[in-house]
């Protein structure tokens, strides 16, 4: 008897923590190592996930920007974009570099060419990568094991920042200025299915880890536009408290229970993920905030300040700035792996 009730917990548990990591395959967190793409300084840099200390670090070709981590954590997949910006890159690069997150090192580069400026990237439970390569208005679909390109699916405008369901089925392409839409893309009939109306454009954008929500990231107004997944249409526009224009990205906790956006400036606001119209907590970091990281027990939240090379470390139970770190010259994006 006291058998059968021991594999039935066991069976429990391991149910519970399948679904733990496959909603975080697109916000991760772990307890082994921390990774910082420094776009400004064309690093990627590794840092103990407790002390803040940088273990190692690696020179890449300009403009690392966003990244993935395989769904084992053994590696990490980085675009590299192109010295230019966005609307302002003569050069663009066509490389996705993949990282051995134990060894801490270059395993391989994957050639996106013809396709140009890889940006956004996202990963499913098969480890298929999907890219967005905004110069050529493509999403990718790329094997990171064979290291090739298996399909390119329009997008219609420059996508810059993506974002996929967590089940899989569907991803949400971010136009910034270009065009006046969210691009839906089917990932299984591998095509361009809606166009979710955003008129000032798009910047950030984010899925919830329990597919319920799309949010992105208004690019001219201070709102947060929340898209339903099922109708492919914004049910409601949220205001960023103490902003008077648009901001940046968007990020969710991995477990779910947060959410949170930076910029403009060197804001950030947290708010209760289940309660986009609740209270909110604006807080004031470091210059050009550009990426979130939360920590495996969800107390701790990391902001990389793009413009002047610090992170913050934010206390979620409190929700105060509790110190800050140097992380190189810029972090566009950083983890807990």
């Amino acid at each position: 008897m006291s058998i059968c009730r021991l594999s039935a917990a066991s069976v429990t548990v391991l149910a519970l923590l399948t679904a733990a990591v496959a909603q975080e395959l697109n916000h991760p967190t772990g307890t082994t190592g921390l990774l910082l793409i420094d776009k400004v300084g064309a690093h990627v840099r590794f840092f103990d996930p407790r002390t803040f200390t940088e273990r190692s670090n690696i020179k890449v070709p300009a403009n690392p920007h966003d990244f993935a981590l395989s769904p084992d954590h053994r590696f990490a997949y980085v675009p590299i974009y192109g010295a230019g910006v966005y609307g302002d890159n003569p050069n663009p690069a066509h490389e996705v570099y993949i990282f051995d997150l134990q060894q801490r090192s270059v395993t391989g580069v994957i050639d996106t060419t013809p396709y140009r400026a890889p940006h956004g990237i996202q990963i499913d439970r098969a480890g298929t990568l999907y890219v967005a390569a905004d110069v050529d208005r493509k999403l990718l679909v790329i094997d990171p094991v064979r290291r090739a390109i298996t399909a390119a699916i329009d997008t219609e405008g420059t996508g810059h920042w993506i974002a996929m369901l967590p089940d899989g089925s569907k991803l949400y392409v971010a136009n910034k200025n270009d065009k006046p839409f969210v691009s839906v893309i089917d990932l299984k009939a591998r095509k361009m299915i809606g166009r979710v109306p955003a008129p000032n454009g798009t910047q950030g954008i984010a899925a919830a880890p329990d597919g319920s929500r799309v949010a992105a990231i208004d690019f001219g107004d201070p709102n947060v536009l929340v898209i339903d997944p099922k109708t492919d249409t914004v049910v409601d526009r949220v205001p960023l408290q103490g902003a008077t224009r648009g901001a940046y990205k968007a990020y969710y906790s991995p477990d779910g229970r947060y959410f949170a956006t930076m910029g403009p400036g060197s804001q950030v606001n947290i708010f209760d993920a289940k309660n986009l119209r609740g209270d909110q907590t604006v807080l004031k970091v470091g210059q050009n905030p550009m990426g979130f990281a939360f920590s495996a027990d969800g107390n701790t939240m990391l902001v990389a300040n793009h413009g002047d090379g610090s992170v913050s470390v934010i206390d979620l139970r409190t929700r105060r700035i509790m110190s800050n770190f140097t992380g190189g010259t810029g972090i566009e994006t950083l983890t807990w792996y």
